[in-house]
């Protein structure tokens, strides 16, 4: 069986015979799961990837019980790398497909964990269900998975490896969102289709997401059809696409005489043009290297060479959402990293899947530097009487916070130079902490390593009581080390017991490098372990936060077996930051994994009662 294939269209059909699911960038694969067997996973070409999606099967493995009286079973759908809700990184995918050696696929499996989305049920208890319309199909899977509580809305933070696409009525709603998230497009789907194997139908359409990447023309290869494209990057001229759809006859008889004319010649086919004339390439995405599915958009004789530029490009392929209004772009931020607004947007907009779950339903406080991080900077709690109607406030103690919910939000308070997001230790939603921090504020930069000793000998502690711990950087000369906790448990009392107590347990243990005296003057040059900040009202910096320092670091999550001699706060830069989650994924990924199995609770216990025998 192979999956039914959809037909390109260049506009969204609409009517009401229609529905609309967002179209994810990845591999196309059949879940086929027979009774007393393990269930595979075919690509397009009739592949099996079980070794290569292992987190896949091991789900399908943990949810037997719950599916066994359902097969034989047969799902189409999506492997995907989900960057946001709408959003696949299909170099993730490809990379994962092309490994062979087993320990390289567990190691990036934990680092970049993959999803199955599920857009058809072919075939649930033997019976096959492809007959029937796509809107009966969809409403037996939605109430399939409803059956065996598994997700039917795509949520890239959820652990849940197998996940039922939403499906939209209104392509408009969709369509927003897929611009926002930089998806790779809509699928638009007859409600009265059937599924017929290895079909490529117009019952079903996509309509890409284009983006268009200005680039320089450089060479044409008579033998292939191909003309090559540039951009300037640190100051060469570097290639990122070759292409020859998308023109037309005249423009391609144009192109062919300009290179043959004005070019010089390189081979017996081979033509090169002096950086001269631009034109605009569509294309869905840039894979690091080249950019992904390009055709030829349009002559840009009004663009000069010098122009098409690493910058812009990352700009063209990250546009701005449409309600978003910039300002002074180019205004210097960080001037020592030279870090203009624009680049600073651009990080906001990489950043949000990251960053954003730690943000979203929190009163935050910001610091806003008017004139970049070497001018004046002012604490921000209370919302401007102006806002958007896509900020969400929330009056608090009559103080009216934002709540930052969403990347447009996030791109306006980045518009407004709100470098630093601070957040308190609980949501809107409660009254009690939904995690515990470790502040651990060396006395410079320079003893940095006392910061390091503490996080270490803290890990054991928390591995010896059985806590699971995380630890991030604090952007600016210090560590935190975070505990989540599940909602509504604990109350500040509670987790100021456990925080007392390792953060003297280790001034016990060192009295030499480590003290909780809130005096600098008194401190003598040791780590000061601020178990006091850990209360109802106090604030955090957020992770991946930027700080407003002259280097505009980054507070940033790390693995535990980075925390050694070796770290250095002034390694995560913005552009070395976002590099670092393109090759070793977000250390927070799994902050949320777990927490109601945390012993937490036994530990705390243990120590309440060890406070009540020491002062009796």
């Amino acid at each position: 069986m192979k999956p039914m294939l959809l037909t390109a269209a260049t506009d969204i059909p609409l009517g009401k015979e229609w529905v609309y699911e967002a179209k994810y960038d990845g591999f196309r694969c059949i879940l086929d799961w027979e009774v007393d067997a393990t269930p595979i996973l075919k690509s397009r070409n009739g592949k099996v990837l079980n070794q290569m999606f292992p987190e896949i099967i091991s789900f399908c493995h943990d949810n037997q019980k719950k599916i066994s009286s359902s097969l034989p079973l047969t799902l189409d759908g999506e492997l995907v790398y989900l960057t946001n809700n709408f959003q696949s990184t299909f170099s993730i995918v490809q990379l994962r497909g092309r490994m062979r050696n087993q320990d390289v696929i567990m190691k990036h499996v934990k680092e970049f964990p993959c999803h199955y989305i599920v857009f058809d049920l072919l075939k649930v208890k033997g019976e096959v269900q492809t007959d029937l319309s796509i809107t009966k199909r969809k409403h037996k899977l939605q109430k399939f998975f409803q059956k065996i509580k598994l997700p039917i809305s795509i949520s890239y933070e959820d652990i849940n490896r197998i996940q039922a696409i939403d499906v939209y009525q209104d392509n408009e709603v969709l369509w927003k969102h897929i611009k926002v998230s930089n998806g790779e497009g809509i699928v638009a789907k007859q409600k009265n289709s059937s599924w017929i194997s290895d079909k490529r139908t117009v019952q079903w359409l996509k309509i890409k997401n284009w983006r268009y990447v200005t680039v320089i023309l450089t060479k044409y290869d008579k033998s292939n059809g191909f003309f090559h494209g540039a951009i300037y990057h640190k100051k060469a001229l570097v290639e990122i696409v070759t292409f020859r759809h998308g023109l037309k006859e005249e423009e391609l008889n144009t192109l062919i005489m300009l290179f043959q004319s004005s070019g010089t010649k390189l081979a017996e086919k081979v033509w090169a043009l002096e950086p001269s004339i631009c034109v605009e390439i569509a294309c869905i995405d840039f894979d690091g290297k080249y950019l992904r599915e390009p055709r030829f958009h349009a002559f840009n004789f009004d663009k000069e060479p010098s122009d098409c530029r690493w910058q812009q490009m990352q700009r063209q392929l990250f546009p701005l959402p449409k309600m978003i209004t910039i300002t002074h772009p180019d205004k210097p931020i960080w001037p020592v990293n030279s870090i203009q607004k624009d680049d600073y947007l651009l990080y906001l907009q990489n950043i949000s899947p990251y960053i954003l779950p730690f943000l979203r339903d929190r009163l935050l406080t910001v610091i806003r530097f008017p004139h970049g991080s070497m001018g004046e900077s002012f604490y921000q709690k209370n919302s401007p009487v102006t806002v958007p109607d896509f900020v969400t406030t929330k009056l608090v103690d009559d103080i009216r916070y934002i709540v930052c919910n969403d990347v447009e939000s996030l791109l306006w308070l980045g518009n407004q130079l709100a470098l630093e997001f601070h957040i308190p230790f609980q949501t809107i939603k409660t009254n009690q902490p939904t995690e515990i921090v470790f502040d651990l504020d060396p006395p410079s930069v320079h003893e940095f390593s006392l910061a390091i000793e503490a996080a270490l000998r803290m890990k054991a502690i928390f591995d010896q009581f059985g806590i699971q711990s995380f630890v991030k950087t604090s952007g600016g000369k210090g560590i935190q080390v975070y505990i989540p906790l599940p909602m509504n448990t604990f109350s500040y009392e509670d987790t100021r017991v456990f925080t007392k107590f390792v953060c003297n347990f280790l001034c016990e243990q060192e009295p030499q490098w480590f003290t909780t005296e809130r005096l600098k003057k008194n401190r003598h040059n040791k780590l000061y372990l601020d178990y006091v900040q850990h209360d109802e009202g106090k604030t955090i910096i957020a992770p991946y936060s930027p700080r407003g320092n002259e280097q505009g670091l980054i507070a940033t999550p790390l693995y535990w077996n980075e925390v050694c001699n070796s770290l250095k706060p002034d390694l995560f830069s913005i552009p070395l930051v976002i590099e670092r989650l393109k090759k070793q994924g977000n250390p927070f990924r799994n902050f949320q994994q777990g927490i109601e199995e945390q012993k937490f609770a036994d530990v705390l216990q243990q120590l309440k009662e060890l406070v009540k025998i020491s002062h009796k």
